[in-house]
This record gives structure tokens, C-alpha cells and sequence, in this order.
């Protein structure tokens, strides 16, 4: 089996000490580096090559968000999550556009921890539940960012927000529509098969569906678009 090689940047030396024992209990991951700012993370993404660094913000002299590009600069392909106290919707949308894959508070739980990993490993884009409500208010009946473009659909204007009734939401059935509104509100599968009352595993078909209709990735992609679109 092929290791995920990670790299830990964090400049609370106890935090990422003891991040890296807990990963490092994980047959799937290899820790190869540790940094405590972007000039020392730089140099081990050059040299160890990480799969994906795992990115805290508010780092000494350059924040992570503003390393982000630099990082990819140096290992094209490389993921970057950032994991970070901030609850600060700005910190939020910056490191999105700027290029990250993810955005996760540190107060995620070891194992959600470890999937989220394997989700954006497998391209998709990760956001802390918790946050998901201020990503989607940061962009409702705005654009969707160039970090999470829309899905380019024939006939529709692409300067404007499509309407509920516009071309976007069109391609959707009446409960892919709901399923997609409920997600645009934050709510997991879970809670969403609560809701509407019908099986989780047919939440996650509906899903499924929704992503390749509107040519998205993510949930996250998902929730920007309705609340581009005011769908949510």
C-alpha cells in the first residue's frame, strides 16, 4: 500500500507534535515534515514532496493563506488543507480562492480528520461543517469565486446568478432541488434524509446526481453554486 505523505505546518509546537503522533497511528498516512511558518514549510515541500500539507493561518511573518500559491508553485499537484482555529468567514473565502482545498477548524474530530484527508486526496473539496453556513452567506446572489467556479451551462449568462428557474437549476428534478438547498444550508446527509424523510443512501444518490448535472466536485462547489443562485 502506498503511503499519503504529509507535511504538518503549525507553529504551536505542542498542537503539532502531538497532531503528527495521532496521524502517525494511521496505517494510511506518512508524516515526512513539520514546520512552524511558510519560509521552513516551503523548503520541506521542495525536499520531502508531501502528498498534502496540512496548513494552519495564522502563522509568523506570512500567514498560510497567503503561502498558499507559493506552496503549489513548488510541488504542482500538491493538496493544501488548511487547519485552523479561525471561525472568520474572510479567512475563509481567502484561503479558498487562494487556491486551497479545504478549510477545517482544529476542533475536528481525529477520524473526520483522516476522512476529510482522503476525500480532498481524491479531488474534492472540504469545508468544516461548522463553516459551511458562512461560505454559502459569503457568496449568496454573488458569483460563485474563481477558486469554485460554476458550471458553464449553455444559454446561461455568464456575468450573471442564474434564477431559481434559470438553466442551472432546470437540469435538477423538483427533490434534487431540495436535496441541493439543504446542502447550500450546511445540513449532512444524515440530517437531510431526516428532513425530507427518506434514506440516507438515497440522499447520497441524489447527490451524486446533482454534482454531475451541474459538472460540479464537491458540496462545497454545490453549496457556493445554489447560493450564487439563491437556490438555498
Amino acid at each position: 500500500m502506498t503511503l499519503i505523505r504529509l507535511l504538518v505546518v503549525d507553529d504551536h509546537n505542542l498542537f503539532r507534535r502531538g497532531l503528527i503522533a495521532l496521524l502517525s497511528q494511521d496505517e494510511r498516512f506518512k508524516v515526512v515534515g513539520e514546520a512552524g511558518d511558510i519560509g521552513e514549510a516551503l523548503r520541506c515541500v521542495e525536499r520531502s514532496r508531501p502528498d498534502l500539507v496540512l496548513l494552519d493561518n495564522h502563522l509568523p511573518g506570512v500567514l498560510g493563506v497567503d503561502g498558499i500559491a507559493t506552496l503549489k508553485a513548488a510541488a504542482p499537484g500538491v493538496r493544501i488543507l488548511m487547519l485552523t482555529m479561525s471561525e472568520n468567514k474572510n479567512d475563509l473565502v481567502a484561503a479558498l480562492q487562494a487556491g486551497a482545498d479545504g478549510y477545517l477548524l482544529k476542533t475536528v474530530e481525529l477520524d473526520h480528520l483522516s476522512e476529510y484527508i482522503i476525500q480532498v486526496l481524491a479531488g474534492e473539496s472540504v469545508v468544516s461543517p461548522e463553516m459551511m453556513t458562512k461560505l454559502v452567506t459569503a457568496f449568496r446572489g454573488k458569483p460563485a469565486p474563481a477558486a469554485l467556479p460554476p458550471p458553464a451551462i449553455p444559454g446561461a449568462a455568464p456575468e450573471a446568478a442564474a434564477p431559481l428557474e434559470g438553466p442551472g437549476a432546470g437540469l435538477l428534478s423538483a427533490r434534487e432541488r431540495e436535496v441541493l438547498g439543504l446542502i447550500a444550508l450546511g445540513d449532512s446527509n444524515k440530517l437531510i434524509a431526516r428532513k425530507l424523510d427518506i434514506a440516507e443512501t438515497t440522499v447520497k444518490i441524489h447527490v451524486q446526481h446533482i454534482l454531475r448535472k451541474l459538472q460540479l466536485t464537491s458540496r462545497v462547489q454545490a453549496a457556493v453554486y445554489a447560493a450564487s443562485r439563491e437556490l438555498g
